[in-house]
């Protein structure tokens, strides 16, 4: 049998199946008595859920992955507004179980109901929070996954944070989850230790039983069960395949980025906060094509002051060493919930008052920002990227902004890079249309395929119903990125992608065809995409585009490319 997912780790795990699943928690709603000892209980916990989670950061460190994911969930509990708001609950006569169910399930509601991912992911760590500080509050043992047999594959409902801190990383083979994406922490975590996932298969703990030998497919998205003699000779030689293909591209670090015919390419990485820049520079990106800046605002009670958005922005461009460092200005809207930002709930966020317009109608928010930015931009090589452009007078406005603050920073005599690059994310249908018009005022394109896919497509991939009209591959797609590079091409400005298709090795060839000169990708992808690109050549890549362009369906584009990509 095999059971489909979503491939969010690569490689091939062949192990037993091990299923974990939540213990309930159960306490007794009462009314308390004495409020005062009730929040010592809750603050007690909450000591022991920070103490313990650095020392799995600490760890987690160690094993090479992202311990701060997990710093993360220490200063979201820390934060003074939700340890207030859960002091208020139980003033008003609530037990302390009861008002961290409270106040989390508030903070969950508020981020599942956005239409970003990265925003999103913010439910599944509130989740975790609450989990484990009911846990403390009632003395329930965790599960613990230090001391595994080899070759086990775990099947959970949900991979945490919190659990991948403790697992033994040399005997797990393969994750298999019910729920997480491509995006989620889950699927982070588990590439940065390297372990083969599948994650969003339905139904996996009914269907998959424990001590079943099992086969994980983190390439395809595919968890196979009743192996036979024959699968499992296929995938063990597949399984060694993988590991010969990490080894060569280990071989391709350090090297610059070039196509086999000697072009020249850029290849950047994607962070969502300076906590990245390890990342970055262990993953041996040449830059940061896309630093995005939300972080600063979430999660907290109050507006991020210049200061902080300064010292977290000239942190990164120092620490790049001179590489370029391409800031997204802020990008938030009626889909997250920043009471702080007053912004209003609107019933289709997705195109209502967000990212530039919300931007210039609060000229105070976003001159703290762009002040913040100019500062750091003395300390290494920083441009600006302005999300959601539809007009011209929107990206003339941001620049007559940048033009009044460098005005004002140099009457004071505060250093800032005198020539600032600032670009567009294009993202939208209209900057598409208008990237002729948007090209004679920007200082580069960036183009951001995950919005765009959706835009152009009028499909939102969250929606299960829609979701097979997302694709970067659709023809409509194709030419959208195709009109975009070419208008960049032809006024003289570089294009580059940071969407999730810059890493997409099946669209490599048609990039390339189409010119795009900077790639910028998921730190752990940067070695897999500068290898695939030294062995693609520009002529071929233009016949394939010049093929795949004359195709009619999605279907067609993929089974070509795939194709493709199979002889090779």
């Amino acid at each position: 049998m095999m059971l489909k997912g979503t491939g969010a780790s690569d490689g091939i795990g062949i192990g037993k199946a091990l299923k974990l699943t939540d213990q309930p928690i159960v306490y007794e709603d009462v009314k308390v008595a004495d409020p005062a000892a009730e929040k010592e209980r809750l603050h007690a916990a909450v000591q022991v859920f920070c103490e313990k989670n650095e020392a799995r950061a600490k760890q987690m460190d160690a094993s090479g992955a992202d311990g701060e994911i997990l710093r993360g969930h220490i200063a979201m509990l820390s934060d003074p507004y939700m340890l207030s708001q859960m002091n208020e609950q139980i003033d008003r006569g609530t037990c302390a179980e009861k008002a961290v169910d409270t106040v989390c399930d508030m903070f969950i509601a508020a981020f599942q109901a956005t239409d970003d991912a990265f925003t999103q992911q913010r439910a599944v760590d509130v989740t975790d929070i609450k989990k484990e500080l009911q846990k403390l509050l009632l003395g329930i043992e965790e599960v613990h996954l230090d001391h595994l047999p080899p070759d086990t594959v775990l099947i959970v409902e949900e991979l945490t944070p919190s659990m991948t801190a403790e697992i033994d990383r040399a005997h797990v083979s393969g994750i298999v989850t019910e729920r997480g994406g491509r995006t989620s922490h889950a699927a982070i975590l588990s590439r940065s230790l390297k372990i083969p996932a599948v994650l969003g298969v339905a139904n996996a703990l009914a269907q998959i039983s424990s001590g079943e030998e099992l086969i994980v497919d983190g390439n395809a998205g595919e968890v196979y069960t009743d192996i036979d003699e024959t699968m499992r000779a296929h995938f063990a030689a597949a399984q060694k395949r993988f590991a010969e293909k990490t080894a060569l591209e280990e071989k391709y670090r350090g090297k610059p980025t070039a196509t086999k015919d000697g072009i020249s390419k850029k290849l950047y990485a994607n962070i969502g906060s300076p906590k990245d820049l390890e990342a970055v520079l262990a993953g041996d990106a040449e830059g940061v094509g896309l630093f995005r800046t939300e972080f600063l605002f979430l999660d907290r009670s109050s507006m991020p002051t210049e200061e902080e958005q300064f010292e977290a922005y000239r942190t990164v461009a120092a620490g790049m060493r001179g590489r370029e460092v391409v800031i997204r200005t802020l990008d938030v809207g009626g889909d997250k919930d920043i009471p702080y930002l007053n912004l209003k709930k609107e019933e289709n966020p997705f195109m209502g008052f967000r990212a530039v317009r919300y931007c210039l109608a609060n000229s105070d928010v976003y001159k703290a920002q762009l002040r913040a930015i100019l500062r750091a931009s003395a300390y290494g090589n920083v441009a600006v990227m302005v999300p959601l452009v539809t007009r011209v007078d929107e990206i003339c406005a941001v620049r007559a902004l940048v033009k009044e603050l460098q005005g004002e920073l140099r009457e004071k005599n505060i250093p800032y890079k005198e020539d600032l690059k600032v670009g567009v994310m294009m993202e939208t249908p209209a900057a598409c249309m208008i990237a002729d018009l948007l090209a004679e005022h920007a200082d580069f394109f960036s183009i951001g395929t995950n919005d765009l896919t959706g835009y152009v497509m009028a499909a939102d991939r969250g929606n299960a119903d829609v979701s097979y009209l997302y694709s970067p591959l659709d023809p409509a797609v194709l030419r959208a990125i195709q009109h975009i590079i070419g208008a960049a091409a032809k006024k003289g400005i570089p294009c580059g992608m940071c969407g999730e298709a810059a890493a997409d090795l099946h669209m490599l060839p048609m990039l390339v065809a189409f010119g795009l000169e900077e790639f910028s990708v998921n730190p752990s992808s940067v070695l897999s995409v500068r290898r695939a690109l030294a062995a693609l050549d520009s002529v071929s890549c233009t016949a394939v585009a010049k093929k795949v362009l004359s195709l009619e369906t999605e279907q067609e584009v993929r089974a070509c490319l795939s194709d493709l990509q199979t002889e090779n």
